[in-house]
């Protein structure tokens, strides 16, 4: 998913474990970062029905009072926020009656409420699931419609 849009024009890819392997995230960097874009996509696989730590890390240390949400907080309003993910578990595993008993969508409430506590809109999110039983072909696939839809959410702002 990375290498299908880190090349693309107009997309800003920052990878947080490549920027902050030791994990010290600089608040005011990031936060200029998102005060430039209108669209923010989180993409990351899906560990343990959650984001891996580092996302958690950049959302509290990030997203915070004053600048987030809260009095004077509303650098992010009006951007939209993706969620873009991928899962080892196949599609019908992430439903009602499924192993994981919850949808995605249930699933991904947590970075929706945080969407509206920050004044942004939520869009309906992208999953590329069962990631580990996909065929190089079907993979191919899924990851030139994530490469779509980045481009059309890309397209869509500068049509705006």
């Amino acid at each position: 998913m990375a290498a299908a849009v880190a090349g693309l024009d107009g997309v800003t890819f920052h990878d947080l474990y490549e920027a902050y392997p030791d994990m010290h995230i600089s608040v005011s960097k990031e936060q200029e970062l998102l005060r430039r874009h209108d669209t923010i996509v989180f993409q990351h696989p899906m560990f343990w029905y959650s984001s891996p730590a580092i996302l958690k890390e950049w959302q509290d240390l990030v997203l915070e009072w004053g600048f987030a949400y809260g009095e004077g907080g509303d650098a992010l309003r009006g951007k939209k926020l993706l969620s873009a993910i991928s899962t080892g578990g196949p599609a019908e595993a992430y439903q009602r009656g499924g192993s994981n008993h919850f949808t995605i969508r249930e699933l991904l409430v947590p970075f929706e409420q945080t969407a509206r506590l920050c004044g942004m809109e939520y869009l309906d999110p992208f999953a590329i699931q069962g990631v580990s039983r996909l065929t190089e072909t079907d993979l191919a696939s899924e990851v030139a419609r994530y490469r779509a839809r980045i481009q059309s959410l890309r397209d869509d702002e500068k049509n705006a």
